[in-house]
């Protein structure tokens, strides 16, 4: 009987995020920077020969049929015929709903693992092209680096990000992404912008304004950080960020912070801890 191997699924935050303009078929056109995070979902993963994917523990709220693992696992399956199974434990660490690409990172790095257990050899581009069929956010951790991206977030250009320490806040309520992209209040003609253009500082959240008015809990979160720097939202919330020079610097602030909100501090990474697990 094979043990579990274990595998990390980082968070990431959007440094900004433009929405362009809408397609047809609804989805939002956007622009945005993907950081990710030294803050990991954990997966263990146990590759069995019974072609069975099953999942054995994972969060209580989370129905082993919505799990994007699960979804991941069986899609691998799928697309290359494989006769292989796995069991699969899920240890989340990211809060969900968070807007920091939990469930989004938790299916890539199935993707990836099961790609090198059940021997599959996908190159990335077949994998990223898996991942976006998952979800919009999923591509970005199979690319496996920092990115500026455009389309519905599916378009990626590696992006060389100055290193820095992030507190990450998320206050204790569920937004509704839906709503958010639904909403007539949404901006959505914010100006293309070019790759050159980004540095410390740039740019925006179009959603935030929306989610702070209908959210005041995150408008509460986003007033307090902002005593610290250039805090803002990370996707459609709920969580906040403010980026720091040096760690000492960011847990002297997160020592201050609210009791009834939760949080972490966090080191940017330059590339995904399993980046090398796909040509």
């Amino acid at each position: 009987m094979q043990a579990f191997q274990s595998f990390p699924a980082p968070a990431k935050i959007n440094l900004f995020l433009h929405i362009t303009g809408q397609r047809a078929d609804g989805y939002h056109l956007l622009q945005t920077v993907f950081r990710l995070l030294d803050r990991h979902d954990t997966i263990h993963l146990n590759p069995t020969h019974d072609g069975i994917v099953h999942r054995l523990d994972g969060p209580a709220d989370l129905p082993e049929a919505q799990d994007l693992c699960v979804r991941a696992a069986k899609l691998l399956q799928a697309e290359t015929g494989c006769r292989r199974g796995a069991e699969i434990r899920l240890e989340k660490h990211i809060p969900m709903g968070g807007g920091l690409g939990g469930g989004s990172s938790d299916a890539a790095t199935v993707l990836l693992a099961l790609n090198r257990l059940w021997e599959l050899h996908l190159p990335r581009a077949r994998l990223l092209e898996l991942g976006l069929r998952l979800g919009a956010d999923v591509p970005v951790f199979v690319f496996g680096e920092n990115a500026w991206a455009e389309g519905i977030g599916e378009q990626l250009q590696a992006i060389a990000l100055e290193p820095a320490w992030y507190i990450v806040l998320t206050p204790p309520v569920h937004v509704s992404t839906a709503q958010v992209f639904a909403s007539k209040e949404l901006t959505r003609n914010t100006i293309h912008s070019r790759i050159a253009a980004f540095s410390q500082g740039f740019g925006h959240n179009d959603l935030e304004p929306v989610v702070c008015r209908t959210y005041p809990a995150v408008a509460s979160c986003l007033d307090w950080l902002k005593q610290f720097g250039d805090a803002r939202m990370s996707g459609s919330g709920s969580s906040v960020f403010a980026a720091f020079a040096d760690e000492a610097a960011a847990h002297r602030v997160f020592a201050q912070k609210p009791q009834d909100i939760s949080g972490f501090v966090a080191k940017g990474l330059d590339q995904h801890p399993l980046h090398d697990f796909a040509d």
